[in-house]
């Protein structure tokens, strides 16, 4: 199916801070979702192309599981979307389960949670659950993907495992591995604004010219359709790094620790509805200037 337009649908989510992952025993703060996905949620349920859609929700990169998987029940339930279910996947064992294979086949909406992206790999990896996803997605219109932070990070096949962003632009401070190998041409980062993640998103540009990097900022998604047109939509940035015209490139051949050269590395900012085509490596303001580009072609 490599070189298969997929039918389905990616939408990938920057998360918020505090997603749920790892409750901060200092503090009473709940770790919660703070719904302001609800935009993009709507969203979701809305390229579904059904007022109730199924949706399975895969808390299996997350360290709270279960609360998670609470807060998107009663998330969904604001949009009187009440055919939920949640996919609790902690073992490899548990994703080859019939149960879970019967509940993928019958979903409108697949939707993976933050927490841990390498949890993602390691439980799905090489597995029938991850070939019928797969097939899915390549095969069936309004079919829709959808991740927030750790689950919009692994999509991709070259994945971000981690990285420091103190030491960023500095040989090593991105770890990189192989993720759910939904989307080849793109290597995705979450929570980028907030975090400052512009460095370790440059550096795996870097590292493989040939992807295309998109950075979410938290409220903010991008709905990839045809595995290549890349809708923002949310409230805040998307940042894309193309490295296909890098002259000088030093990411390679530097050290543990070096320092990176990199020279004529481009970088678009997106807002919501603005898109940008992948192949082409083009910025467009909106889907109504993308429709006569694609009149030409």
């Amino acid at each position: 199916m490599k070189n298969q337009k997929p039918l389905g649908k990616l939408i990938a989510i920057g998360g918020n801070e505090d997603k749920g992952t790892h409750p901060n025993p200092r503090t009473k703060k709940k770790y919660y979702l703070n719904f302001f996905e609800l935009g993009i949620l709507k969203r979701i349920v809305t390229e579904s192309g059904k007022e109730d859609p199924r949706i399975e929700v895969i808390t299996t990169a997350s360290m709270i599981p279960e609360e998670v998987g609470k807060i998107y029940v009663s998330s969904f339930a604001m949009l009187n979307c009440m055919n939920v279910g949640v996919m609790d996947i902690r073992t490899p064992e548990d994703a080859r389960k019939p149960e879970y294979l019967e509940r993928l086949l019958a979903a409108d909406v697949v939707m993976m949670s933050g927490g841990n992206q390498a949890r993602l790999r390691d439980m799905f990896g090489e597995s029938e659950f991850l070939d019928r996803l797969t097939t899915r997605y390549f095969q069936e219109p309004n079919f829709v993907i959808a991740g927030t932070s750790a689950g919009a990070m692994a999509m991709s096949h070259i994945m971000i495992k981690g990285g420091s962003v103190p030491g960023a632009l500095m040989k090593g401070a991105v770890q990189l591995g192989l993720g759910l190998r939904l989307l080849d041409t793109a290597v995705i980062d979450s929570h980028f604004v907030k975090r400052g993640r512009f460095g370790r998103l440059i550096e795996a540009v870097a590292l493989h010219p040939k992807l295309i990097g998109i950075g979410l900022g938290e409220d903010t998604g991008v709905l990839i359709t045809e595995g290549n047109l890349v809708e923002t939509i949310g409230s805040n940035l998307v940042v894309i790094m193309d490295g296909h015209d890098l002259q000088h490139n030093n990411a390679a051949a530097a050290k543990k620790g070096a320092a990176i050269s990199i020279e004529n590395m481009t970088m678009h900012v997106m807002v919501k509805g603005n898109v940008y085509n992948i192949k082409e490596r083009k910025f467009y303001t909106s889907k109504e200037a993308l429709a006569p580009a694609e009149t030409e072609a």
